[in-house]
């Protein structure tokens, strides 16, 4: 019984120590993130940085400043600044910075001169000093196309004046892909070495949930292996170079992606780099090529893909089917229970489809596991209805050997043993729902298809807390309660489920215990109450089906004539000899 004890005493002081941690450092810096959204190569990269004045405008007036060709397709509207060839304008069509559909739309890229630029640079390196090759800073002309659509690619071209002519002709597909194919012709009776080069160039820190299970910042995959690197990572180590056959690199959010991709196989150097510019940090994912041999009177072509839009799982999958990128899916950070989590959320979109609600497809989803853990669970709810009976013997054994622990565990042990009953069995059912839990929690955290995914009622986003709170009888008095007295609707009907499947079980001989019993349905209520809307209603209809089962076990065994039996004529165990 001591170690019984021991250890529901360690597992609650665990749990306060998690929900400290969450509510009074995790959850600070999530509050923050979300009010700032509503509201061997030679790298050159400092050849690509603008070096002109800090001048910041806002985004529209940032991108009235140079010269652009419009993108338009069905899933981005943009431009690309023809200085410097510069993919550095894409807002994403069909998503919006709150679940209302008049809400600002998600911009992803963002201009030079602008509080935020995030752009994609496209660049060669000449290893002979004296030949220029185009840079940030170069004005590029239109040879053809006026506007990017999926049907229409434009070209751009550039002259250096020494007989070396640059083109650049840019497609895009349907979603997020930019298709780059750089050309260089040689017009002149001398080779040319040059190295192409193309980065990913972010200045300024973002904002970041900055939450241990969520990465955002530098990423890639060399070699087939992922690499992750933090913000404050970089600018510890400035630099780091990974030399590939294959791969991508890039930046990531939460939600959104941009990264550049090689051909397939393709040898490349990969560099995460920072610097810090007009006191403010610059964030650099690089992705260098072999050195190319351009003969005279030759022409050399180099093509490249670039993805800057949403992390939406079929759209990767499709990508790395489609071009062999690998492990591309681990942009999303589905976590060290991937194996678990991304099928969970394959099935859930797959179930999706076929409902139309993720909300139903959760329900649905539990339902399903609970029928696989059907026999565990039966085997579990059958140990605890022997328990139960066993409550009338266990109340005798306590009031015989009071604080006596030694003779009053081995007295249980022997009723145990008498009648075949497990008193751990209990905990099996749980224990084989904690991975599906994190993975379940994983998918609404960190999954595109979540956010602003509806329930019903007053549920309209999945991934977020439950909006309601019982401080203003849940929104009858026009009151917005402050943060931490958010107590939803859904996290009470979670709490009473908890309740009343503890009734059902065998209560605690130990006063102590039970009273801790007793507190735990509130205590997982407070923790619940800040988590995913999704997760809280996986959570409570968890609770009623086990209770469903449990309820229907109980009576099966009560009906069977050979059911346990506990009068002392019949049960004669070694304490009563």
């Amino acid at each position: 019984m001591n170690e019984q004890k021991n250890l529901i005493m360690t597992v609650i002081l665990a749990g306060l120590i998690l929900f400290g941690f969450y509510y009074f450092y995790e959850k600070p810096k999530i509050d923050s993130a979300v009010r700032a959204q509503a509201t061997a190569i030679h790298t050159p990269t400092a050849q690509v940085i603008s070096q002109s004045a800090p001048v910041t405008l806002d985004r529209a007036a940032a991108l009235k400043t140079e010269p652009r060709l419009s993108v338009e397709a069905p899933s981005v509207h943009g431009s690309i600044c023809l200085k410097g060839g510069i993919i550095d304008d894409i807002t994403l069509k069909h998503y919006h910075e709150k679940i209302d559909p008049s809400s600002a739309e998600i911009k992803i890229l963002s201009p030079e001169k602008s509080a935020d630029t995030y752009r994609i640079l496209f660049a060669w390196h000449a290893h002979d000093p004296q030949t220029l090759t185009p840079n940030a800073d170069t004005l590029w002309k239109v040879k053809s196309g006026d506007i990017l659509t999926p049907d229409t690619p434009v070209t751009i071209y550039w002259e250096n004046g020494h007989g070396l002519a640059f083109e650049r002709t840019f497609k895009i597909d349907e979603k997020y892909l930019f298709t780059i194919n750089h050309k260089v012709i040689n017009k002149t009776d001398r080779s040319f070495q040059l190295t192409p080069y193309s980065n990913i160039e972010r200045k300024g820190t973002p904002e970041i949930a900055d939450f241990f299970i969520l990465h955002e910042g530098p990423i890639g995959v060399f070699n087939g292996k992922l690499e992750e690197l933090s913000y404050k990572k970089l600018r510890e180590k400035h630099h780091m170079e990974m030399p590939s056959q294959g791969g991508w690199i890039g930046i990531t959010d939460k939600y959104w992606l941009t990264a550049l991709i090689p051909s397939s196989h393709q040898q490349f150097v990969g560099h995460f780099k920072t610097i810090n510019t007009n006191q403010k940090d610059v964030y650099t994912a690089e992705l260098v090529y072999a050195p190319v041999e351009v003969q005279a009177q030759q022409t050399v072509e180099v093509s490249e893909h670039a993805f800057t839009g949403v992390k939406q799982v079929n759209v990767l999958d499709a990508y790395a089917a489609a071009y062999n990128i690998p492990r591309f899916d681990l942009a999303i950070d589905f976590g060290w229970f991937y194996f678990l989590t991304k099928p969970i959320f394959s099935f859930l979109n797959l179930l999706h489809n076929w409902l139309g609600n993720f909300g139903l497809s959760i329900l649905l989803l539990t339902v399903l596991i609970k029928l696989i853990l059907f026999p565990l669970a039966n085997k579990s709810y059958r140990s605890m209805a022997k328990m139960k009976q066993l409550q009338p013997e266990l109340a005798k054994l306590k009031e015989r050997y009071g604080d006596d622990r030694v003779k009053m565990n081995e007295a249980m042990m022997e009723l145990y043993r008498k009648f075949q009953i497990n008193p751990l069995a209990g905990c099996l059912p749980m224990v084989m729902q904690i991975p599906v839990f994190f993975a379940l929690y994983k998918v609404l955290f960190v999954t595109i298809e979540m956010r602003h995914a509806p329930f019903f009622g007053w549920i309209q986003d999945l991934s977020a807390p439950d909006p309601t709170t019982v401080f203003n009888l849940f929104g009858l008095i026009p009151w917005d309660p402050p943060s931490y007295l958010m107590f939803g609707l859904w996290p009470i009907i979670m709490g009473l489920t908890m309740f009343v499947q503890q009734k059902l079980n065998p209560q605690p001989t130990d006063a102590v215990q039970a009273k801790v019993f007793m507190f735990m349905p509130i205590f997982f209520t407070i923790i619940l109450a800040r988590f995913s809307a999704g997760l809280v209603i996986y959570w409570a209809w968890n609770n009623l089906l086990s209770m469903g089962q449990q309820v229907l076990i109980m009576r099966m065994e009560a009906k069977n004539p050979n059911k346990l039996a506990v009068n002392s004529n019949r049960v004669k165990p070694k304490w009563k000899k």
